[in-house]
């Protein structure tokens, strides 16, 4: 009998089975076609094992002077699969935000909602509110000028037409700090860099927080200025319009841009007659005041009268304000679906202030970032190997290695909410936009499309993809690729190569040697560091009982070595009767049992 090379592997491979039931990937996407090519890597071998066809993608001239993290687990049993440079703390970008999500939904639950309410210090006298209005914000990341409308309507519902006093914005359930401490001046302007409030809101249902849509179209005639509006219409900003309409044949040059620190926002540039209206997002300065200019218009385009000289300013709620309306945002693992698939910052940032809120009564980053690293922590990961900056990955300052990654996400398994979580990452090829996410382009091929799983990320000399795919053969991984300090080439395309090879796996009849009693006594010490046992007694049983077997292994005599097995089985058996070791470790042993049983008993 051949003692395996490697006891990882073979506890891989055998316990693959246990997972194929996860409706994860269909026989379709684990068809034997490559993904149009791109695992046809130059000099590589057709025997190739899964390291060599990884270690000669990650060789690619492209990667010269940079550093690429990698590390792939197998997701059932935690087994490291593969790895290079995976303990090294890496810029995540985006995929930062797969452990604030997994903090948000561990913290804060599935069916969490986000209440903003709408008080008033005085009293209606005949149609007439006496007093101020407030909107108190408590960190809805999903309010829209329809919502505001709807306050507006159930304002005249209750007999309101007129307001006599100021229109106010109370922010308070969050700090006044709105933007993170890494957030770079000339990112500021930009709608990923939006300052964080607890009263803000979105000009469409992909709900970037604290941003307007600025559309640009051409004007009637050669020489006039294009045409340029918000959605939603607000006076919150002031658009400076530098734009010309050139003829047909005439290039399109037109930028966007908020000035910083202000709400000017400047377009510049020439618009082909015939060209088609462009959209660009921008953040706003302010989106507290932002998000009252809006309720104000909304107030009266419902007819409700304002005073003229009405203010619309941020103030604090008194305690005792009288409540005219409130709405809940949809619940929280609903919000994930945007907040994941498109990668949106704001939410993320707003998570982390929010979990700040529940576990430490203060909606900052500091407290939020503390509750981060808890629940990291309770998952197997180790808190003194990463450097968390913030919520959403755009600071240039936070680290964590590939392998705290796939920790991560294979501790996230076992929790009741993990079916939300893996709902809400991008699913490669799904042309769906709140499907395939950032991913909808990208790994079409049959082996990946629909089946690799994973969020990306990219900032300056950063790209990432960390997640889940399953091999050919049902064996489901998760991965991490962290690219990081490139100046060239397409990062991208080294790591869906990586995917795809691993889609495309599988344990050829040869390609690894037998099992041994080794191997199954290795399987039990890693389950048992995994806590799959309830008590040491057992563990230690299995042990003693297969080091008793290895003696007749290593005398080669069969048939000792198959009558204990059976009394393995036995053991096996009672101990899962008993409850003292989970279902996940007895399935995985009996299948590992079973392949050893059956290749000796063929010998």
């Amino acid at each position: 009998m051949k003692i395996s090379e490697s006891i990882k592997r073979w506890a891989i491979v055998l316990l693959s089975i246990v997972v194929v039931l996860i409706p994860f990937s269909s026989s379709e996407q684990l068809s034997d076609a490559t993904a149009s090519g791109i695992t046809e890597i130059e000099g590589l071998e057709e025997d190739a094992t899964l390291k060599e066809k990884l270690d000669l993608i990650l060789a690619d001239d492209v990667l010269a002077n940079s550093m690429t993290g990698v590390h792939v687990r197998n997701a059932t049993t935690g087994e490291e699969v593969y790895e290079q440079f995976s303990d090294i703390r890496l810029r995540p970008a985006s995929n930062m935000k797969l452990f604030t999500a997994v903090a948000a939904l561990e913290t804060l639950g599935t069916d969490y909602t986000f209440t903003t309410e709408v008080l008033t210090d005085g009293a209606v006298s005949g149609s007439t509110l006496e007093g101020d209005v407030y909107v108190k914000g408590k960190g809805d990341p999903t309010l829209l000028k329809e919502d505001l409308d709807q306050f507006a309507d159930e304002l005249l519902n209750q007999g309101i037409e007129e307001i006599s006093g100021d229109i106010l914005g109370d922010d308070t359930w969050y700090d006044d700090v709105r933007l993170s401490e890494d957030m770079s001046w000339d990112n500021e302007p930009s709608y990923v860099a939006a300052q964080i409030s607890a009263l803000t809101m979105s000009p469409n249902d992909d709900y970037d927080t604290g941003s307007v849509i600025v559309e640009v179209t051409p004007g009637s005639e050669v020489g006039e200025p294009a045409e340029v509006k918000t959605v939603p219409e607000t006076d919150h900003v002031t658009i400076v319009n530098n734009t010309e309409t050139g003829d047909s044949n005439a290039s399109n040059s037109v930028s966007v841009n908020r000035e910083h620190g202000t709400n000017d926002i400047v377009i510049d540039g020439s618009m082909p007659l015939n060209a088609n209206k462009s959209r660009t997002w921008s953040s706003v300065w302010d989106p507290t005041v932002y998000t009252l200019d809006i309720f104000k218009k909304s107030l009266e385009e419902k007819g409700i009268t304002l005073k003229e000289d009405v203010a619309t300013k941020r103030a604090t709620a008194p305690k005792d304000a009288e409540q005219l309306t409130s709405k809940e945002s949809m619940p929280l693992e609903d919000i994930m679906i945007p907040f994941m698939k498109l990668s949106n910052n704001g939410h993320a940032e707003m998570l982390t202030k929010e979990m700040g809120v529940v576990e430490y009564d203060e909606g900052s980053w500091s407290k939020g970032l503390e509750v981060i690293y808890d629940v990291a922590e309770s998952l197997g990961v180790d808190k003194d190997t990463i450097m968390l900056r913030d919520g959403s990955g755009m600071s240039d300052k936070g680290l964590i290695p590939a392998e705290q990654f796939t920790s991560l996400l294979y501790a996230a398994q076992d929790r009741a909410w993990y079916p939300d979580f893996l709902n809400s990452l991008p699913v490669a090829g799904a042309s769906d936009r709140m499907v395939g996410g950032t991913l909808r382009n990208r790994l079409t091929g049959e082996s990946t499309k629909e089946n690799a799983t994973a969020k990306t990320g990219s900032t300056t000399s950063v790209s990432t993809l960390t997640g889940y795919v399953t091999t050919k053969d049902g064996e489901k991984l998760i991965f991490s690729i962290l690219n990081n300090n490139f100046k060239s080439g397409s990062m991208p395309t080294i790591q869906d190569k990586i995917v795809t090879v691993l889609a495309e796996h599988k344990v050829e009849d040869g390609e690894g040697e037998e099992v041994s009693v080794a191997d199954i006594k290795s399987l039990v010490e890693t389950l048992e560091s995994e806590g799959e046992f309830s008590d040491d007694l057992s563990a230690r049983a299995l042990k003693t009982h297969l080091s008793a077997i290895a003696v007749y292994e290593g005398q080669d005599n069969i048939d000792k070595v198959l009558k204990h097995m059976d009394g393995f089985y036995t053991l096996l058996d009672h101990q899962e009767e008993e409850g003292v070791i989970s279902d996940k470790a007895y399935q995985a042993l009996i299948i590992l049992a079973d392949e050893y049983v059956d290749e000796i008993s063929n010998e």
